[in-house]
């Protein structure tokens, strides 16, 4: 299996293929352009995971769904979390394609997607709906805007709550071996070991 990163949209977003030898593929993440990338690569989307629905993340959902990709998120279609409006408000000219989730994990502790098996973590603070998708086979971490290298998701958006998040990286992220390779939301990878040794906006303790 091999990994890919994609990063478009106008604020840099991360969106992350695993590649089967067959290509078809397991998408985290749809920032604008993925799908077209995916279709250059000649790559078959099986599933789509979100790690939440604001709208830097999920403009390429039906496109990808259109692909073939079962749609999973932490909650169903949630125009409230996307931000559209609140989004063009400020200048931003983005247009983001209704799309349907396939399966609503709310509650769920794992994740089945193919051959592929996550352990699912509700990571609040962000964003409501956040979610954090451990591959352990890997030892892969898809964080979102949750934990990035050296910092954490900001919590000023609505639904934001900074001590909310730092207690859910804390309980449900630090606890992971500590060579889990972090995959983030925006800007380069890292391990759990660094950030909890070195994260200046969530000590360890």
């Amino acid at each position: 299996m091999t990994l890919l990163t994609y990063t478009g949209g106008f604020v840099d977003t991360n969106g992350y293929l695993l590649v089967r030898e067959d290509r078809s593929c397991l998408v985290i993440d749809a920032p604008a352009g993925i799908a077209a990338y995916a279709h250059e690569k000649k790559l078959r989307p099986t599933h789509l995971l979100l790690t939440h629905q604001h709208f830097d993340h999920v403009d390429d959902v039906a496109a990808l769904r259109e692909m073939g990709a079962r749609v999973c998120a932490y909650c169903a279609y949630a125009p409230n979390i996307i931000m559209e409006e609140r989004v063009r408000e400020m200048g931003l000219p983005i247009s983001i394609p209704p799309y349907t989730i396939d399966d609503v994990v709310e509650g769920a502790s794992t994740l089945e997607a193919g051959d592929l098996r996550f352990h699912l973590a509700h990571v609040p603070g962000h964003s409501p709906d956040s979610l954090c998708f451990h591959l352990a086979s890997e030892s892969f971490l898809f964080a979102g805007d949750t934990l990035f290298n050296g910092s954490i998701g900001r919590t000023d958006l609505p639904g934001g709550d900074h001590e909310l998040l730092l207690d859910s990286i804390r309980e449900k992220l630090y606890p992971l071996p500590g060579h889990t390779a972090v995959f983030p939301g925006h800007g380069p990878q890292t391990t759990i070991a660094r950030e909890k040794a070195t994260n200046p906006f969530c000590p360890a303790s």
